[in-house]
């Protein structure tokens, strides 16, 4: 069965939900488009329960929610969102006789159906909560019911809304609070159908203390005003997990017309600058793949306890302040946010299974985004490095399943599928069908592709079902089914995977290897050593490096006190293993002011395989409240782990 087939099968049930390709065009144009190499794929197809995504419990397919109109009280001393959300949904199964939905520790005041006009108390059902998934909750629609409004409030304990007060922000007068929704944290704000195989529009209404602004992933408040009264609208249909609302004592900066920064007052004129390079981005992304089309694109520099480098938040990316370095070293961080917008979402995976249909697609575009701007080296060198973590993920990896980019269907947490898998695997999966079948070739491939896709959420069968016949049935000899098979769904990663040479690691590797060989550290040249040498550099230092070894390198180039996060994280997980003792006070310092979970993750769980897990469990106690809630449940877990 050929991927079209395949695809073909699966889509009938989400073509029903309005998610899948244009109903009222054909996959393929017979008259101008040949058929796909039938004689040589014979890929199975996914039943619709095989598609169907794992981590909600509502019935998608049944009934599917189209808006969500939110109204909601922002109060820091209670630490809740209270108000209403009226959903408007599309009757998919006209047998339906109830909508469910995703909920997550919601105090549930009143439910009500539209009927004719008018607003009718209905009946409703809130499941058990379950640890993952929160609770199932099913509201009964009366006949003629066209939505449904639920009057509720957020707890305050809600995994996806972070509360910091006034003294854990760098102002110190007002609180601040900001939501990280992806994979499955929307329902701790909003009841809603939480899968990305849903897509909504929004409006919202939102009230704060007067002197507090609020900013949402939607078209800001038109009116500008610091009043706290303010609303938004978001006009083109996204998933829930890309709702996001930030609340706190803002300030904003403008780069160009259509593109700025948020940030506190401390720290936004530096985010201007490290971030002036977003409309240079934006152009070179639309060069190759097609206009952007969400409108604005501003940034938010988020409180350090943010736990991710980065959240796509349509028209409002969230970042960390791990970011700002001073000279621009750190940014394809924001390259990755903005590619984000055409993959992720405008084509976004329908389950996670998928995830690395957004974050691999992603990746690649912010590759390319990079060289486009900055040139091949810092293309190659950013892939190298991104190699490398990828190899260790899949040598980490708890079961092989776990290194296919097509993640297995029993999955215990969607966070399973955000490793190095699906990011740096995917973007070389892309890459290798750039070499087989030509950037230019490819380029025009993914330009069509977002455009056939665009606001909708597929599989990887509808990806390879699109590759098929409009790419690998015009050229077919390029590639073979037994290599995309081993791509997509096989274990680890095939010999086909680019190995990246960078000039300049090998100029890194050619100093460290001479200082090594008994060299004095004044020898070593590193003037002009950009973040990724360094971060070379210090990757390959050897696991027998001596503490006089890590002195002489520290005592030069103060490595412990780097104010560069990448850096300095980097050089911390060398001298935990090494026992290098002057690295452990700035180390405490670190964990203490970074919430970012791609450092302190891998710090705590090196701490604890080395013998610090005393040492690493009181500087927890201390960090903890100022981590995410995710960060906190990530850590918890190493601390409990034998």
């Amino acid at each position: 069965m050929s991927y079209r087939i395949a695809a073909l099968v699966l889509s009938l049930s989400v073509v029903l939900a309005g998610c899948s390709r244009n109903e009222t065009e054909p996959a393929v144009n017979p008259e101008t488009d040949p058929p796909g190499t039938e004689q040589e794929a014979s890929w199975e197809a996914m039943t619709p329960e095989e598609a169907r995504d794992a981590f909600t419990y509502s019935n998608y397919r049944d009934v599917r929610v189209t808006h969500v109109d939110l109204d909601l009280n922002v109060d820091f001393d209670a630490k809740t969102l209270s108000g209403a959300a009226v959903l408007e949904f599309d009757m998919l199964n006209e047998n339906a006789s109830s909508i469910v939905l995703d909920a997550n520790d919601l105090a549930i005041e009143r439910v009500e159906a539209h009927v004719n006009g008018d607003w009718i108390t209905a009946n409703y059902e809130l499941g058990p909560d379950d640890e993952t998934l929160g609770s199932r909750f099913e509201i009964m629609l009366p006949e003629a019911a066209d939505q449904v409004r639920v009057t509720y409030a957020t707890s305050p304990e809600a995994e996806g809304i972070q509360w910091l007060s006034p003294e854990q922000t760098a102002g110190g007068e007002h609180p601040f609070l900001f939501t990280q929704f992806q994979p499955l944290l929307a329902r701790t704000m909003v009841p809603l159908q939480d899968t990305p195989a849903v897509r909504i529009t929004y409006d919202a209404h939102i009230t704060t203390p007067p002197e507090l602004i609020a900013i949402m992933s939607a078209r800001q408040d038109e009116s500008g005003d610091r009043d706290g009264d303010y609303s938004f609208k978001m006009s083109q249909p996204i998933p829930s997990y890309l709702l996001a609302l930030a609340v706190g004592d803002i300030e904003f900066r403008a780069i160009n017309n259509h593109i700025g920064v948020y940030a506190e007052e401390y720290i936004v004129e530096a985010s201007a600058e490290e971030f002036e390079d977003t409309p240079l981005m934006e152009e070179a992304i639309e060069d190759l793949y097609g206009p952007y089309r969400w409108g604005r694109y501003d940034l938010i520099v988020l409180p350090p306890s943010f736990p991710f480098g980065g959240m796509e938040n349509p028209r409002l990316s969230f970042m960390t302040p791990t970011l700002i370095a001073g000279d621009k070293s750190l940014t394809n961080v924001v390259a990755h946010e903005l590619a984000h917008s055409w993959s992720g979402n405008l084509v976004t995976n329908s389950n996670w299974r998928d995830a690395w249909l957004n974050e691999g697609f992603t990746s690649y575009v912010e590759n390319r985004t990079m060289e486009a701007l900055y040139g091949t080296e810092r293309a190659v060198m950013e892939r190298a490095l991104d190699k490398q973590s990828l190899m260790r993920d899949v040598a980490d990896a708890e079961r092989p399943e776990l290194t296919a980019l097509k993640m297995p269907a029993d999955i215990a947490h969607p966070d399973d599928a955000f490793s190095q898998v699906s990011y740096a695997g995917g973007m070389f999966f892309l890459k290798f069908l750039e070499e087989r079948f030509g950037r230019e070739t490819f380029d025009a491939f993914l330009r069509s592709y977002f455009d056939e896709y665009a606001f909708q959420s597929i599989t990887t069968e509808d990806f390879l079902a699109y590759f098929e016949d409009y790419l690998w049935s015009k050229n077919p000899d390029a590639v073979t089914k037994e290599e995309i098979d081993a791509w997509i769904y096989e274990p680890g990663f095939p010999s086909t995977i680019e190995n990246p040479q960078s000039e300049a690691f090998a100029r890194v590797e050619a100093q460290l290897n001479a200082w090594l060989g008994a060299g004095d550290v004044s020898g070593l040249e590193t003037g002009a050593w950009t973040t990724h040498e360094w971060l070379h550099f210090i990757n390959a230092l050897p696991d027998e490096i001596s503490i006089e070894q890590m002195a002489a390198l520290d005592g030069r180039f103060d490595l412990s006190t780097s104010q560069n996060a990448e850096i300095a994280s980097a050089w911390y997980l060398k001298a935990i293993p090494a026992g290098y003792e002057p690295a452990f006070e700035p180390l405490d310092a670190f964990l203490m002011r970074v919430g970012r979970g791609k450092f302190i993750y891998r710090l705590y769980q090196s701490l604890v395989d080395n013998g610090r897990r005393d040492w690493a469990a009181n500087v927890y106690e201390r960090a903890r409240s100022g981590y995410h809630p995710i960060a906190q449940r990530r850590i918890d877990g190493i601390f409990a782990e034998e």
